[in-house]
Parts: structure tokens; C-alpha cells; sequence
């Protein structure tokens, strides 16, 4: 098995971006330590602070946040990030190469339950035209990505990532510290029977969404052994169906907050999107490419459906939009 590095090299990925992505991984290496002591390292539960989400932030959030926001911003390389837990951007260096985003951890309702969890990533060249420290340096649409990926945390921790060539998968060797290569290159099948989607949200979908599963799901014979998937993570739903096919959907729905769906643009969507998309996989935001649209804001949320091609396709052929944001 080969070491990261020499994988990177060998797809001519440059040395200054080499480098970056060693400085996310220590600090993915150290959260996945953290993970694995669970209570013994008092970890575990939740604060009495909500970030700019809404959302109550567990402990683990924190470390994770702060992990990555240190190492990265010590890095020369960085002009600035952004992070699910960061209300504005956080400048780096004036001069740096790259920009970064990160969800630290992805799952966090599964964190107290040993559940699935990870941390999703993303690199952008850094603007000239805007100052180091502004939002706008982020609203490039996710084609511009020159890295993306993911680590899942759980029996092996694993490193998913392309730098615009193909998807592959590392494995953590807890022996000697480092990733190695364990799959070459992740290719998505064009059809699945398998989908990840909440379905105690199905009385919140507007006609066109539950149409799906009505006619689809529930009354189509092509899709009578299908199987339903949820982990409460995208991490992890979407490391299955870069696996073996699927279908992973969180549209919008009828509730306060959630009029654009849940999944944020720049740190979840555009950073699977870009991993999907060179499996030969797909994803759509009410039918538009994810990759191609441009961030209004830091924040923005879309609703995703993403995976296997066909199942894409069949979704947003049975679910037209009136009036889609691409």
C-alpha cells in the first residue's frame, strides 16, 4: 500500500497544496484521536451554546473547530476560513495561496452515541480582487474546488479526497500515523435500490417530493426491494454511496429554517458534490449542478439530492421545480 504523499505527487498535484492538505490531516489525526477516548477524554455531550446555525454545539464541535482553525491558520499557505461553526470568515495570511472550509464534524447528533461522524474539507485558490479576510473570497461555485474531501471517524478512520482527478480512499495506519492508498479509485454504479433519507420528515415535503415516494418508491415494481439508509450524518451516508450506489436526498421543506433544505453549500454540498462527480457519481440542488452554482452567502443552505446517476436523474424527472436557483 502507498503513503499519501506519493499518491499526491504522482497526480501532479502541487507542492504547496501537498502541503496544506498534510497540515488538515494532522489535525483530522488528532480529532480522530480524540473520538476514539470518547468519555475518557471528557468529551463528550453538550455546551450551552448555539452556533451560527441554530444548533446546540456538543463538545467534540469545539475541539474539532479549534483543532483545524489553529494548525490551519499557522499555515502560510492560508489566506482564510470558514467553518460551520464560525459566523464570519477568519483571516489568515494576506498572501496565502488557498482558501479553506470545513465542517469539523459532520454528525454531531451522533457524537454521544458512538455513532457515525466526520470531518468534511475543501481548498479554493485565494481571490486577489477582494480583501484576504472577506466572505467573497468564498463565493466561487464549487467547480473551482482544486481539493475536497472527507474523514470518517469510526472502527478505521478513512481519508476520502480528490484533487480533480480521481476519488480515492486512504485508511489511517494507527502504526505508523500516516493514510494509506486502500482503494485506487471509488466509482459509483448508475443505479442502486438504496437510498438515505430521513423519513420522519415526510409530512414536512411539499407534493412533488412525496409524489417520489408515493409513485416511485412505494408503487414501482423496478424499486420494490429497495432498501432506506439513514445515519443522521452525510458523512457517513455519503461515504455508502460512494461505496456501493444510492441515493441521498434532504430537500426543502414546510418548516421554519428549512425553505432551502439543510445542507450547507460551501462546506457539505460542494466538497461531496466535487468527490461524487469524479466517482461518476452526481448531485443536484432542485436540479441544478451543485458544482456550478455561486454562494450568495457563508451559510447558504441548498437541498441536495445526490449519488447514483440514475436515481438522480429518475428524482428530479418525477420532482420539477417551477422556479430552480440555477
Amino acid at each position: 500500500m502507498r503513503r499519501l504523499i506519493p499518491v499526491l505527487k504522482q497526480d501532479g498535484v502541487d507542492s504547496e497544496l501537498i502541503m496544506l492538505i498534510r497540515t488538515i490531516l494532522a489535525a483530522t489525526k488528532e480529532i480522530a484521536f480524540r473520538v476514539s477516548q470518547g468519555e475518557l477524554a471528557g468529551i463528550l455531550g453538550s455546551t450551552l451554546n448555539e452556533n451560527i446555525q441554530g444548533e446546540v454545539q456538543k463538545k467534540l464541535d469545539i475541539v474539532a473547530n479549534q483543532l483545524l482553525k489553529e494548525i490551519l491558520l499557522d499555515d502560510e499557505s492560508v489566506r482564510a476560513i470558514a467553518s460551520e461553526e464560525e459566523t464570519h470568515v477568519v483571516g489568515g495570511h494576506p498572501q496565502g495561496a488557498y482558501i479553506v472550509a470545513f465542517d469539523p464534524l459532520d454528525g454531531s447528533s451522533n457524537i454521544d452515541v458512538n455513532g457515525q461522524i466526520g470531518t468534511i474539507f475543501t481548498v479554493y485558490p485565494a481571490r486577489d480582487d477582494v480583501p484576504h479576510d472577506d466572505e467573497r473570497q468564498f463565493a466561487q461555485p464549487g467547480k473551482q474546488q482544486v481539493c475536497a474531501g472527507y474523514v470518517l471517524y469510526g472502527p478505521s478512520s478513512m481519508l476520502v479526497m480528490s484533487t480533480g482527478g480521481p476519488t480515492r480512499c486512504y485508511t489511517l495506519d494507527n502504526t505508523h500515523g500516516g493514510f494509506l492508498l486502500t482503494q485506487e479509485q471509488l466509482q459509483v454504479p448508475d443505479d442502486s435500490r438504496e437510498f438515505a433519507v430521513n423519513m420522519a420528515n415526510y409530512r414536512y415535503w411539499g407534493y412533488r417530493t412525496q409524489r417520489y415516494f408515493d409513485q416511485l418508491l412505494f408503487a414501482s415494481e423496478a424499486y420494490k426491494n429497495s432498501s432506506i439508509r439513514w445515519n443522521a450524518a452525510m458523512v457517513g451516508d455519503m461515504h455508502r454511496i460512494l461505496s456501493r450506489g444510492g441515493l441521498f436526498l434532504y430537500p426543502e421543506d414546510e418548516r421554519n429554517g428549512n425553505q432551502n433544505g439543510k445542507i450547507r453549500l460551501l462546506y457539505e454540498a460542494n466538497p461531496l458534490a466535487f468527490l461524487l462527480h469524479h466517482a461518476g457519481g452526481k448531485a443536484t440542488a432542485q436540479g441544478c449542478d451543485i458544482l456550478a452554482m455561486h454562494p450568495q452567502t457563508l451559510h447558504q443552505r441548498v437541498p441536495v439530492a445526490a449519488g447514483s446517476a440514475k436515481q438522480v436523474n429518475d428524482f428530479n424527472n418525477l420532482v420539477p421545480v417551477e422556479s430552480a436557483p440555477c
